[in-house]
């Protein structure tokens, strides 16, 4: 397994391979040190058991994208074994079979208007991490929350960044049906889905051609079957292959790999939050269970790094803001607001340059009433269109946004004359006992004032006008 860092898609291809990759005579593989650590903290998140002694094999099969004619994996040693993984919604734990170390393969393309295969190899030899699970799923549904919960779990330690689109997770589905208190039935399986969405129509999909075929009397052809997203349909790939067909054998190039106990535990004392721990505490501190999935939610775009680490994510970003302030009211310009205004722009959480001081500050602003919430947020959306590194306290000096302070009320009192002068029928309708309308009035006292003027003062002072 390469010691290369797994190649972007945006590089061109076989621009990455090494020698051993391309199958070049003589090479030998060479373990990653760094694969194992990362499938070491992955298999302690699932509470799977990490043994000291595992060992590689050679799974032989034939493909354009596979030069050596095997791949390198762990079939029959994995490194861990056993766990399990609780899916929230569902209220029900599916277990883990084993944990294992592979290689990637490389990746064919096929040009239809030329009808020409190409061959990439840049992420041939690439080190994957192949989590079994139990048949421990009941439908599509939980079948998607197992792959969320998943990724969430892989991201929180920084073993992957899930993303199912760009290829650096991707999904094989085994689906059988089996009537009340039978056997399961033949399993098919289907290769390399690319999404949850996909999964799960292609989990219905598969289970309805299962049922239609038993219905009329047919068996099941056990056998390995693609998904054409187009027509929502699986389709037949080969007839599905068992172990023996693989013809697999040690690996005599690559050694047994050793684990000890020092090394796990090491793993285990800097492993970081995990999912579940994070979203509990977050609620601890005030927060509902909707605004905990939301950060949790945005800390999928954090991106892994060289050193194998996540990027600052959202909920990292508001355990720093909320440090002695309002946690509720500090979730609440973090989700509504910021992430809003970020999603108006087509940008994600890792493109925000609203800092945490800055956010602290305008949070700061609004909660003791020395601006309001109307003028937050037009500072906000100023510092995220110029990508300004001022601080909240001096734009609101700056563009005059101050909450006004005038002792005697002069300024408010101007202000909803104007409103009153500016909205004739609207007045008549509020001193007619039409209070909906009010709204309205207090609207134009907000922009004249340009968000400076008390909303509750400016409330009160409108009724008292109206009513003289």
């Amino acid at each position: 397994m390469q010691d290369a860092w797994t190649s972007d898609l945006s590089e061109p291809s076989n621009t990455h391979v090494s020698p051993f990759d391309a199958a070049f005579p003589g090479t030998l593989p060479h373990l990653n040190s760094r694969c194992v650590e990362l499938g070491v903290r992955t298999a302690i998140a699932l509470n799977s058991q990490v043994h000291n002694r595992s060992a590689f094999d050679r799974k032989h099969y034939f493909y354009s994208d596979l030069p050596s004619g095997y791949q390198i994996t762990q079939h029959y040693a994995p490194f861990a074994t056993g766990g399990t993984l609780q899916l929230q919604n569902a209220g029900k734990r599916v277990r883990i079979h084993q944990v294992q170390l592979e290689q990637d393969t490389g990746k064919s393309t096929f040009d239809s208007r030329r009808h020409i295969s190409s061959i990439d190899l840049n992420r041939a030899g690439t080190g994957l991490m192949e989590i079994v699970s139990e048949p421990d799923m009941r439908s599509p549904e939980e079948a998607g929350e197992y792959v969320r919960t998943l990724q969430a779990l892989l991201r929180s330690v920084g073993s992957s960044d899930g993303n199912m689109e760009q290829g650096s997770m991707r999904c094989d589905v085994n689906v059988s049906v089996h009537r009340p208190n039978e056997p399961f039935g033949t399993r098919c399986e289907i290769k390399n889905i690319n999404s949850v969405k996909f999964m799960m129509t292609a989990i219905a999909s598969e289970a309805f051609r299962h049922i239609e075929l038993r219905n009329r009397g047919l068996p099941v052809p056990q056998e390995t079957r693609g998904f054409d997203e187009e027509k929502a349909e699986t389709y037949a790939l080969r007839s599905k292959e068992d172990a023996p067909d693989y013809r697999y054998m040690p690996d005599p190039n690559l050694p047994p790999l050793l684990i000890d106990q020092a090394y796990v535990s090491r793993i285990r004392e800097q492993m970081p939050e995990l999912p579940n721990e994070t979203r509990t505490r977050l609620m601890k501190m005030g927060l509902s269970a909707r605004d905990a999935d939301v950060l949790m939610a945005v800390d999928t775009g954090r991106e892994v790094g060289y050193d194998g680490e996540l990027g600052q994510g959202a909920v990292a970003y508001f355990d720093q803001v909320a440090q002695e302030r309002d946690a509720k009211a500090v979730v609440n310009w973090i989700t509504h607001e910021l992430l809003g205004q970020l999603a108006l722009r087509h940008e994600v959480f890792k493109d925000n340059v609203f800092s945490v001081t800055q956010m602290g500050d305008l949070v700061d602003l609004v909660q003791t009433k020395r601006i309001t919430g109307t003028s937050g947020k037009t500072i906000l959306r100023h510092i995220l269109t110029h990508r300004s590194n001022e601080m909240p306290s001096a734009l609101a000096a700056k563009l005059q946004l101050l909450v006004s302070t005038d002792t005697d009320g002069s300024a408010l009192e101007e202000w909803c004359t104007q409103a009153i002068e500016a909205m004739p029928r609207e007045s008549e309708a509020v001193r007619k006992g039409n209070m909906n309308v009010l709204n309205k009035l207090l609207g134009h006292v907000m922009r004249c004032s340009r968000g400076r003027a008390d909303a509750q003062a400016a409330r009160t002072a409108l009724q008292r006008l109206l009513a003289q």
